[in-house]
């Protein structure tokens, strides 16, 4: 179902966007987006260091 969305279907949902949020607050979600997925990849990462790495329990 998702790999269906093709260009047309992308245009109609950057329009619905900008009418939603307006030009003005769009470079505001997009930086709050990247830094929300900055953010989750960090703790993915550092949560599979810990998982990898063997705990001493002495």
């Amino acid at each position: 179902m998702l790999g269906s969305i093709g260009l047309p279907e992308m245009l109609i949902l950057l329009v619905i966007v900008v009418l939603i949020f307006g030009v003005n607050k769009l470079p505001k979600l997009g930086k709050g987006l990247g830094e929300g997925i900055k953010n989750f990849k960090d703790s993915v990462r550092s949560g599979q260091e810990e998982s990898d790495d063997p705990k001493d329990e002495s």
